[in-house]
């Protein structure tokens, strides 16, 4: 065949990315299985962030994540379990959370941590330049914040992204979501001077006004489903 001709062209190109398209693809199956695990080693990892437990070096999120999450599962927004044969873990969040509370899967962690068992809940919405999820551990209360982990998608460097740092993270601890009368309230995200007189607050991201907002909606959007659960806890 003619090297010169355009046929040879075609067939050449044909064959080349055919090839290319073929080495591609055995290469994306044969890693898939790793990047599956380093996706769920990093969500077991913001998981436990939340209620202040850290991997040290070259420890394996897996065994640590087993260690103190002794209990996982699935309730509805009357606080009660449902479909056991579900996986808690496989709940995708930010599908769920764009559903009426009435038909969301909700996912519960039960940590075993040196202050005791602390329940773990996602948490997802969005901030200035995309989604923002997190997860919030509560005490055995059902009511008092025992720690917070949030993270973000593109919020922008120095004050969106302030949100992921422990400075803004911290102040969640201590904070009750529910009012003295049993109403849930979530917890304000609020300037400087705007402190509420009847509501848990903390200050929000200098310069990040947009995403502040974004996280006190996405706490109340997200967690105000739980009420019933985290009442149920709270009544016990």
């Amino acid at each position: 065949m003619n090297r010169q001709s355009n046929t040879y062209t075609i067939i050449y190109s044909t064959v080349l990315v055919l090839v290319v398209g073929v080495v591609l693809s055995v290469v994306y199956q044969a890693l898939r299985p790793k990047q599956l695990e380093n996706i769920a080693d990093d969500t077991k990892k913001q998981i436990l962030a939340s209620a202040r437990i850290v991997p040290t070096e070259g420890q394996s999120i897996s065994e640590l994540f087993a260690s103190h999450i002794k209990e996982s599962y699935i309730v509805n927004d009357k606080g009660e379990k449902i479909d056991p044969s579900q996986n808690a873990f496989d709940v995708n969040v930010a599908l769920e959370s764009k559903k009426p509370a009435a038909e969301r899967l909700l996912p519960v962690y039960e940590c075993t941590t040196d202050s005791g068992l602390k329940y773990i809940l996602p948490v997802y919405g969005a901030g200035l330049w995309g989604p923002i999820w997190g997860y919030i551990a509560f005490d055995d209360n059902g009511d008092t914040i025992y720690g917070a982990y949030f993270a973000h998608q593109g919020e922008t460097p120095g004050l969106g992204a302030e949100i992921e740092k422990p400075a803004f993270q911290t102040q969640f601890d201590g904070k009750n979501i529910f009012s003295s009368t049993g109403n849930f309230q979530s917890v304000a995200v609020v300037k400087v001077g705007k402190e509420p007189a009847d509501q848990a607050w903390v200050h929000a991201v200098s310069g990040g006004t947009i995403t502040s907002q974004g996280v006190q909606k996405m706490l109340f959007d997200s967690l105000e489903p739980y009420s019933a659960f985290l009442l149920s806890l709270k009544n016990k």
